[in-house]
């Protein structure tokens, strides 16, 4: 046996994660230019994009919702408060929970944004089919490893 097959599962073309990695960062490459002109960094176009579904919604909804933590999330909302997208307020029920509600600026920006995904999807030359295919793999893999136990436990 060829002592190098031994490691073939740590070769960089051999993983799913690498492809999944290089891409994501080029589309948010991508993203970056029509985003500026709207003055928003990815992380707060993807809270804005919950916010123009819901415009209310708590902190800990949206938390999970993007799969985020508090740490990542508060100054991103800090950020779009001061520009005038969203306010912040304590749930007078429960003050442990952050309500945010969408502002008339915030609501203004959904028109430029709406644009954007065509183009995005353009770029990345897929059909209908293979688009729809990668989003429901993409979601099942996601949901399989959050259902998954932690694997810090195991020894290698």
């Amino acid at each position: 046996m060829n002592k190098d097959n031994n490691y073939d599962s740590i070769k960089l073309n051999n993983q799913v994660c690498f492809p999944l990695y290089a891409c994501s960062k080029e589309l948010i490459r991508q993203y970056t230019p029509y985003l500026k002109k709207l003055g928003l960094t990815y992380t707060q176009y993807i809270v804005m994009m919950v916010m123009w579904e819901d415009e209310s919604v708590s902190s800990r909804k949206l938390a999970e919702c993007l799969h985020l933590d508090y740490g990542t999330l508060t100054p991103v909302l800090k950020r779009l408060e001061a520009a005038g997208y969203i306010t912040r307020q304590r749930d007078p029920l429960d003050e442990r929970l952050l309500l945010l509600t969408l502002t008339e600026k915030g609501k203004s920006l959904k028109d430029e944004a709406v644009k954007i995904p065509e183009r995005i999807a353009k770029n990345m030359g897929l059909t209908d089919e293979e688009f729809l295919t990668i989003y429901n793999l993409a979601y099942k893999a996601l949901a399989n490893m959050e259902n998954c136990e932690t694997l810090s436990d195991i020894e290698l």
